[in-house]
């Protein structure tokens, strides 16, 4: 697809100028930061395995450790 055809979407819902990695790189943080499970966001991205998915995007999860505990205290109580 050229880029012209890929932007055209864009420029109709007057949105500024934006790659179309842009919105990837954007999409990824947003579904993992509203509970997305990561391995759909690397099969959506189509990163070859989740360690891509979660060593790119994994900062967008800063309660990720919180909630493992959380969890595991909640296994052991």
């Amino acid at each position: 697809m050229s880029s012209t055809l890929a932007r055209a979407p864009l420029r109709r819902a007057g949105t500024p100028q934006t790659r179309f990695h842009d919105l990837r790189h954007t999409a990824a943080p947003l579904l993992l930061s509203k509970g997305a499970h990561p391995k759909y966001v690397q099969e959506l991205l189509g990163h070859a395995n989740i360690s891509i998915t979660l060593d790119t995007y994994s900062h967008v999860l800063p309660n990720m450790q919180d909630g493992a505990v959380r969890a595991l205290e909640d296994t052991l109580s």
